[in-house]
């Protein structure tokens, strides 16, 4: 029971503090995880990459893999919760206030000073996945890389067919 308690605050954390989505809140999720047995980049590169194709946000897909991993479906259970319930009651709680206050030139404000910093933690996970890449660096594994930042970027190819694709040229090629 009490592992469940730690699951749940830590991810609570994660929900009160984490901005910027998913990708922008991993290296906050890799402190947490390391917490909970999950220290080695590879198997955090896993859980990511996981994370990102199955349905549903980002953080709460590594939430509930940390929390399975951790304690089965008790441990899901609570870190789930943890990282949902706060984005949940303040998406409440402001959405009362929003129309009251989107003019005001201190909201405004208080968002041009957050978005720099989420495009800084995207870039961190961003160094964080590709420095777990590099032990598995091969010709293939680049290729992947930057056919997926051109078909993505250039073409705005959809983001599933791009992952479908990288698992099958990658289970063809890499070994």
């Amino acid at each position: 029971m009490t592992i469940w308690i730690d699951l749940f605050l830590s991810f609570s954390k994660i929900g009160l503090f984490g901005f910027g989505g998913g990708l922008a809140m991993l290296p906050i999720i890799f402190q947490t995880a390391k917490g909970f047995g999950i220290d080695d980049p590879q198997e955090f590169g896993n859980l990511v990459a996981i994370s990102q194709v199955t349905p549903g946000p980002l953080a709460i897909n590594a939430a509930t893999y940390v929390g399975y991993y951790t304690d089965a479906l008790g441990g899901a259970f609570a870190a789930t919760i943890g990282v949902a319930l706060p984005s949940f009651v303040m998406v409440m709680a402001v959405s009362y206030f929003v129309e009251k206050f989107k003019q005001s030139k201190i909201v405004q404000g208080a968002l041009s000073g957050v978005r720099p910093v989420t495009v800084g933690l995207v870039a961190s996970a961003g160094y964080f996945m590709l420095s777990g890449l590099v032990g598995d660096l091969s010709v293939a594994s680049i290729c992947i890389l930057l056919g997926t930042l051109v078909f993505a970027g250039r073409w705005k190819v959809n983001p599933f067919l791009l992952i479908v694709a990288a698992g099958v040229i990658g289970a063809v090629l890499i070994r």
